[in-house]
């Protein structure tokens, strides 16, 4: 397989190998491989969860189990503010 790279992905896939992290191109090419098909399976898991979530949140709804927006917001503020006087 060939590729093709701008001048400062090349630059960069040169500094690694020459930083001694890689010995090769090769070996830079399936790192970034594996670090996209890693961010790829996290990217799929979320978005599975989030999907559940939403049903979840739709079968609440659809039983009448509402709460108004005022009152998430006003929860969210809490514990935003929570977590700004732990971090603290």
């Amino acid at each position: 397989m060939n590729l093709s790279l701008t001048p400062e992905l090349e630059q960069f896939v040169h500094n690694q190998v020459a930083s001694g992290k890689y010995s090769s191109f090769e070996e830079v090419v399936l790192a970034a491989l594996q670090s996209l098909a890693e961010r790829e399976r996290i990217y799929k898991g979320r978005f599975e969860e989030l999907q559940r979530e939403i049903e979840l949140g739709v079968e609440a709804s659809l039983r009448g189990e509402i709460v108004d927006s005022e009152t998430v917001f006003s929860q969210l503020q809490q514990k935003l503010q929570q977590r700004r006087e732990q971090a603290c």
